[in-house]
This record gives structure tokens, sequence and C-alpha cells, in this order.
């Protein structure tokens, strides 16, 4: 299953500066913020609202306030928010899309960062934002258009790790007990 979006391409500032959003091929697209005045418990809560789930093993961002939160969406993507502290009260998220964590392909999987999908969450809960680059260090005054972006589904079919982790632990418990059963 393919993972479609859009993402901002060309972007003004409040000067009126025109900036164009880059791809790198080392480094992917160019992050934008979501940025609120919020505290982190009360857009955990929200998150937590719309489905998404506290993760357990993530690397873990400079400035990253808690663990990550993420949602599953169609089998095999999942959406990963992580929240930064940028003082003044105020609360960066960071977003993308990836190969679930359930799956061996995530540890090499193509991913995306989003915005689109964040900012609807906050216009759902009337949240007062701002999208951020990060890099100029300045907040985005309008988007003038966007990239297409599509993610493909991993070439080879998707592990889920964890029953995996099942049957090797199976076979070593039989080959141990065959082992032990040999030399006594």
């Amino acid at each position: 299953m393919e993972y479609f979006t859009t993402y901002p391409k060309t972007i003004s500032f409040f000067d009126g500066i025109k900036h164009k959003i880059d791809i790198d091929s080392k480094d992917g697209v160019e992050q934008l913020h979501i940025v609120v005045k919020k505290s982190f418990e009360e857009l955990t809560k929200i998150f937590t609202k719309e489905g998404f789930t506290k993760v357990k093993l993530e690397h873990k961002q400079p400035d990253q306030i808690g663990s990550g939160l993420n949602l599953k969406l169609k089998k095999p993507w999942e959406m990963h928010i992580r929240m930064v502290d940028l003082k003044k009260g105020l609360i960066g998220i960071h977003a993308e899309v990836e190969v679930s964590r359930d799956y061996l392909q995530h540890l090499f999987s193509q991913r995306t960062p989003v915005v689109y999908e964040v900012e609807e969450i906050m216009k759902k809960y009337q949240i007062d934002y701002s999208i951020w680059h990060d890099k100029i260090k300045k907040n985005i005054h309008a988007i003038v258009d966007n990239y297409k972006v599509k993610l493909a589904t991993p070439s080879i079919p998707v592990f889920a790790w964890k029953p995996m982790l099942f049957v090797i632990g199976t076979i070593a418990a039989f080959y141990g007990w065959k082992y032990f059963n040999t030399i006594w």
C-alpha cells in the first residue's frame, strides 16, 4: 500500500521573501514544524484522543520532550510525532510518516516529514499554530504551492518482528532442550 500526501514546495515569509523547500538525496525534504503555545501534557491528551500511542523505542532528538507518539495508518504506515521545547512557552511538533515499528523494514525504509496532517488536528481542536522553518529561523506566512509525495510500499514484503522473536525463541528452546538432554 502506497502513502500519498502533499508537502509545501514554495513558501513565503512575512517579509515577502519566497523560498523553495529543498529536497536533498541524503537528508530528504527540509522539515517544517508546527509551533503552538500549549503544554506538552495538553498536546499529548489531544493526540491520544486522535488515536496516537506512546512510542516505546525511539531515537530521541535534541530538546525532545518526553516520548514520541505514533498513529497507525494504512498498513504498513504510521505517523510519528515528536515534540520539542522551543522556549518562551512554545512547543514544536515534528511529524513524519514511515513504515511502522512493527516491521523490520522500519529500520531502513523511506520516510517523509508531514505538516498538513498535524495542521488538521490543530484546526479541529481550535489551537492557534504557526508553521516554522527551522533552518531559516522564521515563521511561514503563506504556502504558495506543494509537492506531491508518494511513499512506495517496501519492495520486500513487510515482516512483523515480534512473531519472529517468538519463533526464534521457540526454536532456540527446543535446540537447548535437545542439547542439554543429550549431554546429561
